[in-house]
């Protein structure tokens, strides 16, 4: 099974259409997709009828921000959920509503290193100031010339402990869960080796991940390393998650892998499609 089952479009921060997702996928071979934008389900019905045009499965997602322990921000994968859900589209409107007030407070922290107008910046990236966000932010300081490319914006800038990183409340652990157990959906721990946690205090999240009703964990993602594949494969055994896979793709050129390129998971794991309809 040629399954992508993380992906991003124009409707959170990716730089593609979900039309045009779903059409790059499909010439990919992909065979099963899902769109997981961040915290939003516009996307959908769009990408969906695409994919059914081009005769491809398609599964509804959503990426749902979530913090965790010491303001660690986690991601959780909703698959195969119903996008009319009341309880999920109403947490989602209470995530996406703390967005723009996070993005004014990183702009006012880069100006302080000399960054000016980033908040402006992205939002011309984003058009929508519910949907700005640190990629979003990182496409303007690369646009500046300060930076190469995405990636060494957030390790110079964004990322935890940097200048331009402004904690923020998102939904809990377990709210998140609820909602996507709500709709009908499974959820999954998105790039686990991305959160750059201690060993231990990454087996403490899939600890509680699991006592919420948790349901898998990506083993192989775009944002992670290829030496991640081992440990990650570990963890779903050792807690009985099922495994999923997904690029993560955001758009050509600035994702490390395309869509429908990942490696298959490893054989003796069960694979999260097997409880998708």
């Amino acid at each position: 099974m040629n399954a992508d089952l993380h992906c991003h479009s124009t409707v959170s921060d990716g730089l593609l259409a979900p039309i045009e997702v779903v059409r790059r996928a499909h010439a990919n071979g992909v065979e099963l997709l899902a769109l997981t934008d961040h915290d939003e389900l516009k996307g959908l019905a769009e990408a969906k009828a695409e994919a059914k045009a081009l005769g491809m499965r398609f599964v509804d997602g959503v990426e749902v921000s979530v913090s965790w322990g010491d303001d660690t921000t986690v991601h959780v994968i909703a698959l195969g959920i119903d996008p009319a859900n009341v309880q999920l589209v109403e947490g989602l409107v209470r995530v996406r509503a703390g967005r723009d007030a996070r993005a004014l407070r990183m702009a006012a922290e880069l100006d302080k290193v000399g960054i000016h107008g980033a908040y402006e910046g992205a939002l011309r990236f984003a058009g929508n100031p519910a949907l700005v966000s640190r990629a979003h932010m990182a496409r303007f300081i690369v646009e500046q010339g300060l930076a190469r490319d995405a990636k060494s914006v957030f390790d110079h800038w964004l990322a935890k402990g940097k200048p331009g990183y402004v904690s923020h409340a998102w939904a809990t652990l377990e709210e998140a869960i609820s909602w996507i157990h709500g709709a009908g959906g499974v959820a999954v721990v998105a790039h686990p080796g991305r959160y750059r946690l201690t060993k231990a205090a990454l087996r403490k999240l899939l600890t509680e991940f699991k006592a919420c009703g948790g349901d898998g964990i990506e083993v192989l993602s775009g944002s992670q390393w290829a030496g991640d594949v081992d440990e990650m494969a570990t963890l779903a055994r050792t807690f009985g998650l099922l495994a999923s896979t997904g690029s993560d793709f955001h758009g050509p050129g600035e994702s490390w892998i395309d869509l429908g390129r990942m490696p298959a998971l490893p054989p003796d794991l069960v694979p999260v499609w097997t409880r998708l309809h």
